[in-house]
C-alpha cells in the first residue's frame, strides 16, 4: 500500500542506542526504508542530537526544560506516528531512552497539557538483541513507559532474537521471516498513524 502525500502520515523513527555498529540503531534503518518504501514521509533522528542532563526535578525547577528536550518534543508532535527502537539493559530500556522520555514528558507548551507529545499519535516499538528473547524483555518495560505518559501504543511489536546474525553485509534482514515481521509493524504503525490524522 502506498499513500498520496496528501494521506501519507509523518512517522518518526527513534533508536534507543548511540553505540557504533548498534544493532538497533541496524534496524531503525531497516525500519525507516520500509517506511519510505510503503510511500510514507519518514524521519530517522539520533537521540545523540538532543543531548540531556539525567532528569532531576530540582534542576527543572531552577532552569527549567532543557532546551533540546523542547526540541525533541515538538519533534514527535511533528509526526503521527512513532517507532522507538530500544536496546536490552538489564531486562529494561537503557538510560539514555528512560531519560529522554522522562525529559520529553515534562514539556509543556502553551495551552497544552503536561506529556502532550504522547497523546494524539501513535506509537510502535521494536528491539534487537544478541539474547533468544530478542530484547523482549525491554520491550515489555518500554510499553509500561509509554502508556504511563497516556501514549497509543500498538498493539504489535517486534522483538529481533540473535541480531548479530540478523543482517546481511548491506546491513539488510537476512530472514525473511524477520523481514516479514517488520514490514507487519510498519503497515500497522502506517495505519493507526493514519486513523488518528
Amino acid at each position: 500500500m502506498r499513500f498520496s502525500r496528501m494521506s501519507a502520515p509523518r512517522i518518526l523513527v527513534i533508536p534507543g542506542s548511540l553505540r557504533t555498529g548498534s544493532h538497533n540503531a541496524k534496524l531503525a534503518s531497516v525500519a525507516a526504508y520500509e517506511f519510505a518504501q510503503a510511500g510514507v514521509d519518514v524521519t530517522r533522528i539520533s537521540l545523540g542530537d538532543f543531548p540531556l542532563p539525567i532528569y532531576d526535578g530540582d534542576l527543572q525547577a531552577k532552569s527549567g526544560v532543557p532546551k533540546h528536550a523542547v526540541n525533541l518534543k515538538r519533534m514527535i508532535g511533528a509526526h503521527q506516528g512513532v517507532l522507538i527502537v530500544t536496546p536490552e539493559y538489564n531486562a529494561s530500556v537503557p538510560p539514555l531512552l528512560k531519560n529522554a522520555i522522562d525529559w520529553v514528558s515534562r514539556v509543556q507548551d502553551p495551552h497544552e497539557t503536561r506529556g502532550e507529545a504522547f497523546r494524539g499519535r501513535a506509537f510502535a516499538i521494536a528491539a534487537a538483541s544478541q539474547s533468544r528473547l530478542g530484547g523482549a524483555r525491554a520491550l515489555g518495560a518500554l510499553r509500561l513507559i509509554l502508556a504511563a505518559c497516556h501514549a497509543n501504543v500498538i498493539a504489535g511489536q517486534l522483538a529481533l532474537s540473535f541480531a548479530d546474525e540478523a543482517y546481511d553485509d548491506m546491513d539488510r534482514l537476512k530472514n525473511q521471516a524477520d523481514g516479514d515481521a517488520l514490514r507487519e509493524l510498519v503497515r500497522q504503525l502506517i495505519d493507526v498513524s493514519q486513523r488518528m490524522m
